[in-house]
């Protein structure tokens, strides 16, 4: 679409561009890009299709090193559980997620969405990359689809949709692993079906429903279904960072003619940056909510810019200041401090969970109890404990009293162990000689202690006689 429709009024933005003036749907055929950016994202892939595949294997000290069971509220990070008392860890996690998410999208645009969002990566680097391999580039798509049902079609429309759903189906097992475990996703595997049917119903519509993102949805998820990318008109500015054309150069465009002395703008026309455009869109109409930012455009008309003689560049990223100023893309003040403070974010997320306690303590005196007098001069009083065992294994404890002189005396047992994952109780009495108590109620520490080692200093109270 060139400057002289623009002025005649065309509505090039009146629908998204998988939808067609009658409303069906307008199934793309994308050609596949070629230039560094797609070999970043390429080597990216592999990286993250290791993490994402590998992930659940991991362990540390025998747990996963993720489970995010909502099912059972039983989640795992970095191998701590996190349990229903550490909710305001999450609480606090949801609103830094929250900004951080707001800044990093006003300073990086859809960064996200082109290089790491799941779907970008299974859609574009393993879907779309199984369906050239096997029924070629776009011109070769749409012959095989507008053609007729012969065994030729069916053979490759059979393999590619048998590869389809078997790759969905592993990114489903991966996806409960993620859940309940590797360990017992491999249970259930290996039992009979009747003992895990409700699992393996839902493997089975997992399965299907990344099988029909793949195969059929596609692009709509970028461009209608996520709500993320419906967000983004209300978090750019005019500084945000964006996969941009560069209107000053490249207008007004025109075809390139080796012959004659270029005199018009750089854009040759070719139409390379849309036909490589997993959403269908004209990146040089402007920035639109459907383009993910997955820089296939730039290196298209990189290509195209190096075969014709002129400067590369042309569609990159860039701000709509930088373009209107001419300027290149740069860390201006304002996007150091954003990326200072998403730093500063993250940290505190870090330092939140690695400081997280795996055995909490809370100890409080007997309700409706007054101090016990002692031979010898001692007083006590009565406790109860609840002390939560956030590991997967049993755990030896011991209680001292601290800062003053006395025991802490177990009723019951002679000694505490807790049991994993879960919380145990214990009652104890507080004995301390009576000169030791100066007021009618005097604050007490009690040192948790495991294997010798303190984990955990808890505070009380302990009531005495009127001094």
């Amino acid at each position: 679409m060139d400057l002289d429709e623009l002025e005649h009024g065309s509505t090039y933005r009146d629908r998204v561009s998988t939808v067609t003036e009658k409303g069906a749907r307008n199934w793309l055929y994308v050609l596949k890009p070629h230039g560094r950016y797609y070999n970043y994202r390429n080597i990216l892939t592999v990286f993250y299709l290791i993490v994402f595949f590998g992930m659940p294997f991991i362990k540390v000290n025998g747990m996963p090193f993720m489970l995010l069971n909502v099912l059972e509220g039983k989640f795992i990070l970095f191998s701590k559980i996190f349990w229903p008392q550490d909710f305001y860890i999450f609480a606090i996690a949801m609103i830094a997620s929250i900004v951080f998410v707001t800044l990093f999208t006003v300073v990086y645009g859809r960064l996200f969405c082109g290089w790491v969002c799941p779907q970008t990566i299974f859609m574009e680097m393993i879907f779309r990359k199984i369906e050239w391999w096997i029924e070629g580039n776009p011109a070769e798509q749409k012959l095989l689809n507008n053609g007729p049902w012969n065994g030729k079609k069916v053979a490759k429309k059979g393999l590619k949709h048998a590869v389809f759903f078997f790759i969905s189906f592993l990114i489903a097992n991966t996806f409960l692993s993620y859940i309940f475990g590797v360990d017992r996703l491999i249970q259930i595997i290996r039992e009979p079906i009747s003992e895990h049917l409700a699992l393996f119903l839902g493997l089975i519509a997992f399965t299907f429903m990344f099988y029909g993102v793949f195969a059929f949805v596609r692009e709509i998820v970028c461009t209608t279904i996520c709500p993320y990318g419906r967000l983004q008109g209300v978090m750019f500015d005019k500084d945000t960072m964006l996969v941009a054309y560069d209107y000053k150069r490249g207008e007004p465009r025109g075809k390139f003619n080796k012959k004659q002395e270029r005199t018009i703008g750089d854009c040759i026309d070719c139409h390379q940056c849309v036909n490589v455009c997993p959403t269908g869109i004209d990146i040089r109409n402007g920035t639109q909510l459907d383009c993910v930012n997955c820089t296939a455009c730039m290196d298209a008309c990189d290509y195209m810019m190096e075969k014709v003689g002129l400067e590369k560049g042309l569609i990159r990223y860039a701000s709509e200041n930088g373009i209107a100023e001419g300027k290149k893309l740069s860390f201006t003040p304002r996007i150091k401090a954003y990326t200072a403070l998403l730093v500063i974010l993250l940290l505190v997320l870090t330092a939140l969970i690695a400081t997280r306690k795996s055995v909490d303590t809370h100890i409080t005196r007997a309700g409706g109890q007054l101090y016990q007098e002692l031979p010898d001069n001692k007083l006590s009083n009565l406790y109860n404990a609840k002390i939560i065992n956030k590991t997967n294994r049993n755990i030896p404890l011991e209680l001292k009293l601290e800062g003053m002189e006395g025991e802490v005396k177990l009723i019951g047992t002679h000694s505490l162990e807790l049991k994993k994952e879960s919380v145990n109780v214990a009652t104890f009495f507080i004995i301390v000689d009576q000169k030791e108590i100066k007021e009618r109620k005097s604050e007490l520490k009690v040192g948790v202690y495991q294997n010798g080692e303190k984990i955990q200093t808890v505070k009380t109270t302990f009531l005495g006689p009127f001094i």
